[in-house]
């Protein structure tokens, strides 16, 4: 008999325990933000990542080498790279990026191909506003149409170093122990 009250007690008690947090959070305020209304109020945190770009230049040029890392690293296949091959100016066979196809409705936001890119050709934004009616439409092409790769000039070979004093100094030392063996 003393165990059913004790139980009856236990159970009230905690469910007095219970309702205490209840009226706690019931007149706290609320953390909710107002999505749709307060659209422009939202700050994202600024490590958030919710689209890959590639960021061009005012010349309509890229970063991108079209190496494929990114896309290598992906687990979920989300980035395609198409390239091709031509041959440049001075006859060698030289890559160069047709279609760089990123689909926002498989991508996991890991951050992996960011991390990868050799060039830093891609990064993440802000934007997280992806609501379309169609999958088809969140694939999107990455690189502009009509873009290209940045031209880098290339520094011009160095010149053959002269010859330093010391270092006929340094074989002659070897010469005299090999003598003395």
């Amino acid at each position: 008999m003393k165990k059913y009250f004790t139980d009856i007690f236990s159970g009230i008690w905690n469910l007095l325990k219970g309702m205490k947090i209840t009226g706690k959070v019931l007149v706290s305020p609320a953390v909710t933000e107002c999505y749709p209304e307060k659209r422009d109020e939202l700050q994202p945190k600024e490590r958030f990542r919710a689209e890959l770009t590639m960021p061009h230049n005012e010349n309509n040029e890229h970063k991108c080498t079209a190496c494929g890392i990114c896309a290598m690293n992906c687990p979920n296949q989300t980035i395609t790279v198409k390239k091709s091959k031509i041959t440049d100016e001075n006859g060698k066979p030289k890559i160069v990026l047709d279609q760089y196809l990123y689909d926002i409705g498989s991508c996991i936001f890991c951050g992996l191909c960011t991390r990868v890119c050799p060039q830093g050709a891609i990064e993440f934004t802000n934007n997280f506003e992806h609501a379309v009616y169609t999958r088809s439409k969140l694939i999107k092409q990455l690189n502009k149409p009509g873009s290209k790769k940045v031209e880098v000039a290339k520094p011009a070979a160095p010149a053959a170093k002269p010859a330093q004093a010391g270092q006929n100094e340094v074989a002659a030392p070897k010469q005299e122990n090999e003598n003395k063996q």
